[in-house]
């Protein structure tokens, strides 16, 4: 039978790339999750693989063979699932062969924090498997070891929120506090399909405050701001406002060179359709967008979306991070 667990993709609400310069920021679980499913197998080897990528392959002291899919792709994707399941191993006190085969509902590559989802899935599958007691700390620590070996220096949101789920509040210097958030939070996302790096944007971001400091210093201060009253909102079941900072946190992204036209012809469409804000989410440069509309309104905003060239779902807010589905 094996067992299988699952962990949630995310979105970022308001902060991104201010985040970088000490700013807060808040993040959002959402209902697409990653899901991993682990089964003890005979000898050593660590066979991996990815249902929704098409990769296969398998870890045989260290050398890694392809069995499905491109051999460069696979190894980089099953890199980080290697890394979690040698951490869980270590605590189980002996090697074992193990099958993990993964299924996620997050897009790949869109800023959702898919990588994330997948290792902290896979963590705890392989842990319930072998009997290895983790605490969500563990895994989110474990997880984050992982991110390291896919983004170099990452923040920490991703695997915070895949392990944790909920609403965080998040900050380089303090860390992440979780946010009681009782609202509904219905959000369309639109992936506009197009691949962006993360490292160039942030680069970006840093040539123009480099260059400008004088007025990227109010812009990163109104982004705070922006992000201090959203909370007040968020605790007020306050729809309307959210949305009204939503657009305003978009226009000081876009004023910092983080937008594109992918990404402007799906954030005007969803406001056009009746959504109450929009804006980028995540890195920016295509990736994904996230249009907050009432409930009413959320197929017109799909469509729109979707006639403008972004591939549109429905997304809302999960407080369940990690979890075991069945064993």
């Amino acid at each position: 039978m094996g067992v299988i667990a699952s962990a949630p993709g995310k979105v970022i609400l308001f902060g991104e790339h201010f985040v970088v310069y000490g700013e807060p920021a808040i993040v959002l679980a959402i209902d697409k999750r990653a899901y991993a499913k682990v089964e003890e197998s005979d000898g050593k080897d660590l066979h991996i693989h990815s249902t929704n990528l098409d990769l296969a392959g398998s870890f045989k002291n260290g050398a890694f063979k392809i069995e499905q899919g491109d051999a460069k792709e696979a190894r980089i994707k099953f890199e980080p699932v290697k890394h979690v399941v040698e951490k869980v191993l270590e605590k189980h006190g002996e090697n074992t062969g193990l099958t993990v085969e993964i299924n996620s509902t997050v897009p790949v590559g869109a800023g959702l924090g898919s990588s994330a989802a997948v290792a902290a899935a896979v963590t705890l599958a392989v842990a319930e498997a072998l009997d290895v007691k983790l605490s969500k700390e563990d895994i989110f620590r474990i997880t984050y070891e992982a991110e390291k070996t896919v983004h170099g220096t990452p923040s920490g949101v991703d695997p915070a929120i895949a392990t944790f789920g909920g609403t965080l509040l998040f900050q380089m210097d303090t860390g992440f506090k979780p946010l009681d958030v009782r609202m509904e939070i219905p959000l369309v996302v639109g992936d506009t399909g197009v691949e962006r790096s993360t490292k160039a944007l942030v680069e970006k971001v840093r040539n123009t405050a480099e260059k400008y400091p004088q007025i990227v210093d109010p812009i990163r201060r109104a982004a705070r701001e922006i992000v201090l009253r959203a909370i007040d909102a968020l605790k007020k079941n306050d729809l309307e406002t959210l949305g009204e900072l939503m657009n305003m946190n978009h226009a000081l992204l876009y004023g910092v060179g983080v937008s594109d036209e992918s990404l402007e012809w799906l954030i005007n469409a969803a406001r056009k359709a009746g959504a109450l804000g929009s804006k980028l989410t995540g890195a920016g440069g295509g990736g994904c967008m996230i249009a907050l509309a009432k409930d009413e309104r959320l197929e017109q905003v799909m469509e729109a979306i979707q006639r403008a060239g972004g591939r549109p779902f429905v997304a809302r807010k999960t407080d369940e991070g990690v979890r075991i589905e069945r064993t």
